[in-house]
């Protein structure tokens, strides 16, 4: 982003710090901000196209929900004049990453923040996208083991710790932020030498444990999105039957999959299970859900249900 942009930022304008964040952050770089807030599709995307915005922010979800939009209004990712779209809040994977950028016609890139630490400015991904560049003259990192609390080694995947460097207020010493990620000290392609974060892979308190297995929302979704036939919609529905622990994945497939036949279906259903268990090694039950089935969100995605908690 460079002055001169018109930053659509989609993000919320409420006690959420990413839209002030992003809002006064790009109006410093000489950017005309459009404080659209969320929400109203129809709306961000006339927007979009009228202003000619080449800036867009929001979460990655909402992101793929405003390119599946415009793609049933009949607009082509030539049509929209975005440029780049900064997208954060959520784990989101490369494999998702690619669907957003191919259906926008825009580079999707990686934003990391959190309100304890001030809001979005913490880490930026840049063109080359392999990994976000952590603004070290405000932030110390530390990746740590989330048992032993031992400082783990650059490259090695453990939970983000961050102490504040610049601020006066609210000074934090070793915040543990729970997201679990690698520092990456080599410089980047870019030119720039800062060290770097990898996308988080999830958090230490949202992991799922299904009979003994530890799992991730976004280890399921790097093998949904790596079939062509899934939308990326989809959802985890974790359960209990007696004493032992279920899980489902709920995954939208297009229309060309539903009119094959009852056998075709059921093969292509036991193939995504064991993609699953061969990267996972747990049993999944998948049910596969006819395209706009699984309820979109214009914020964060809802992507698991546990009914465990419930019971």
């Amino acid at each position: 982003m460079t002055p001169g942009d018109l930053l659509q930022n989609a993000f919320g304008y409420g006690l959420f710090t990413g839209g002030l964040g992003l809002h006064l952050g790009a109006e410093r770089l000489g950017c005309t901000v459009v404080p659209i807030s969320g929400g109203n599709t129809e709306r961000q995307l006339k927007i979009m196209r009228d202003f000619r915005a080449s800036v867009l922010s929001c979460t990655p979800s909402y992101a793929m929900y405003l390119a599946d939009a415009a793609r049933d209004r009949g607009l082509r990712p030539e049509d929209i004049p975005l440029r780049v779209g900064f997208h954060g809040a959520e784990p989101w994977t490369n494999e998702l990453r690619a669907q957003i950028e191919a259906g926008l016609g825009a580079h999707a890139l990686d934003i990391y923040g959190l309100s304890e630490m001030g809001g979005p400015g913490v880490a930026y991904e840049c063109l080359c996208k392999a990994g976000m560049h952590i603004n070290e003259d405000h932030y110390l990192a530390e990746v740590i083991d989330p048992h032993s609390l031992r400082p783990l080694p650059h490259g090695e995947v453990g939970e983000l710790v961050f102490t504040t460097l610049s601020r006066e207020a609210q000074p934090l010493i070793r915040y543990r932020t729970r997201d679990l990620c690698a520092l990456i000290a080599e410089p980047c392609a870019c030119g720039r030498t800062s060290l770097r974060m990898t996308k988080p892979i999830g958090r230490s308190d949202d992991m799922l444990i299904i009979r003994g297995v530890n799992v991730f929302p976004s280890q399921i979704e790097e093998v949904l999105m790596s079939i062509p036939a899934i939308e990326p919609h989809y959802q985890i529905v974790v359960d209990r039957k007696g004493y032992l622990d279920v899980i489902e994945v709920w995954v939208e497939v297009g229309e060309d999959i539903f009119a094959e036949t009852m056998g075709d279906l059921e093969r292509f259903q036991k193939g995504v299970q064991a993609q699953i268990y061969n990267v996972l090694n747990i049993q999944a039950a998948v049910k596969l859900k006819e395209p706009r089935t699984i309820q979109r969100s214009e914020g964060k995605a809802v992507r698991v249900i546990d009914k465990r908690t419930a019971l």
